[in-house]
């Protein structure tokens, strides 16, 4: 299927490594001209160069700290009109309330809330303006299945989805869509940490924690980053127009819940 995007031009945070990459190549398959994002400058060079061998597409790198006001600033200046934004941040460690002070709450609003927040409201004028528009936010399952141990997250990231909803409603008349990609259990770096972590905890071995952790999936194995950076495409496609406003979970069939 032609998705309909070659030649959009794509802003995809934090997309140095795992599910922001996933997402850049998708969408750098698709013919989009990407802008990846990681802190560092000589990184991101690195891995655009990388995407684009693969894919042949044109991909760019920016060297930016998009929780600070002058690295959200850099990312608009090297893609002024965007089509598409896909907002991603590396979210707060697990933990517990004890652990939770003051400036852990401000790092994780700022990372996970305010940061996405403030890059949707630079490039909406524009979307609107020209008609076209997709905003990706990449959160996690946690927003609609909370755990305690996730707490900080899963706090700063409903407040982005609940503004990402009530903005979503004013800009559909306009062609610009807002929805969020809710990933579990999807094999990044990060699950590799949390099964190291309980490699620590419970004295096994990592593919002994691999394994518990597949099993708390009803497909009983992890999800790939390409099958997370498709559904991304698809969402930022022509085709997808109509569908806006929505919390997509891919989770591998594991949510409980209706809705």
């Amino acid at each position: 299927m032609d998705l309909g995007i070659s030649g959009r031009k794509a802003i995809i945070c934090a997309s140095t490594q795992g599910l922001g990459k996933a997402c850049a190549t998708s969408l750098a398959l698709e013919g989009c001209i990407v802008y990846i994002n990681g802190r560092h400058a000589e990184r991101a060079e690195q891995v655009a160069q990388e995407i684009a061998r693969e894919t042949g597409g044109l991909v760019y790198g920016v060297g930016a700290d998009i929780t600070t006001e002058a690295g959200r600033a850099a990312l608009i200046a090297a893609c002024p009109e965007p089509d598409i934004l896909v907002n991603n941040n590396a979210g707060p460690p697990p933990g517990k309330l004890a652990d939770w002070h003051h400036d852990s709450w401000i790092q994780a609003l700022e990372s996970n809330m305010l940061a996405p927040a403030l890059l949707i409201r630079a490039v909406v004028p524009g979307m609107r303006a020209r008609k076209f528009g997709r905003i990706i936010n990449i959160t996690s399952a946690m927003v609609k299945s909370p755990r305690p141990q996730m707490a900080l997250s899963t706090g700063a990231r409903a407040g982005l989805t609940a503004f990402s909803k009530s903005l979503s409603l004013e800009v559909a008349v306009d062609n610009v869509t807002i929805n969020s990609l809710l990933p579990e259990r999807i094999d990044t770096d990060r699950q590799r940490f949390m099964a190291e972590k309980m490699m620590k905890e419970q004295s096994i071995t990592m593919q002994e924690a691999r394994d518990q952790i597949a099993q708390s999936i009803a497909a009983k194995r992890f999800g790939t980053p390409k099958e997370f950076g498709d559904a991304c495409a698809y969402l930022c496609s022509a085709q997808a127009s109509f569908i806006s406003g929505q919390n997509l979970q891919l989770d591998g069939g594991s949510y409980h819940g209706l809705i």
